[in-house]
């Protein structure tokens, strides 16, 4: 049984109207009547709250529709690692923004004759590698993560 017969299925047995299911679990009657139909899926949320109320197992929802099952999977990859996406975006746009500056400082010692250096302290190997090392090291994550997660 997919799971638009057993919801629907599931809600007769109580004697419900959509309406009704749709007041138990705080959502509108037009998502339940699309869950029913077969027409959309509810969210993990609402399927655990679905088996509460009904007195079955998540497994036994999820299971009885594979398309449903599909889409709760993919439903957690794209929550699994947006952090680390994030993280590495930044990384990247941090390499991009030391890259800039090093050209800014460049072109203006170049074509204006200040004369901006970088501090004494810093390694010539961190200044020169570092922003095209963050670029890559990020690009290389988030593409990761995009391919992986999305």
């Amino acid at each position: 049984m997919v799971f638009s017969e057993r919801l629907k299925s599931e809600r007769e047995k109580k004697g419900w109207s959509q309406a009704d299911l749709a007041d138990k679990i705080h959502v509108s009657r037009q998502s339940v009547s699309k869950w029913e139909t077969g027409k959309n899926y509810p969210s993990i949320e609402v399927i655990i709250n679905l088996s509460d109320l009904f007195g079955v197992t998540i497994d036994e929802l999820l299971r009885s529709d594979e398309e449903l099952k599909d889409k709760v999977i993919q439903d957690s990859k794209q929550l699994a690692h947006p952090k680390w996406k994030f993280f590495c975006d930044s990384v990247f746009m941090l390499g991009v923004f030391l890259l800039v500056s090093k050209i800014i400082i460049f072109a203006s010692n170049y074509f204006f004759g200040t004369s901006v250096v970088i501090p004494e302290g810093v390694p010539r190997f961190l200044s020169n590698f570092l922003p095209l090392f963050l670029m890559v090291a990020g690009g290389i994550g988030s593409d990761y993560f995009k391919d992986k997660y999305v």
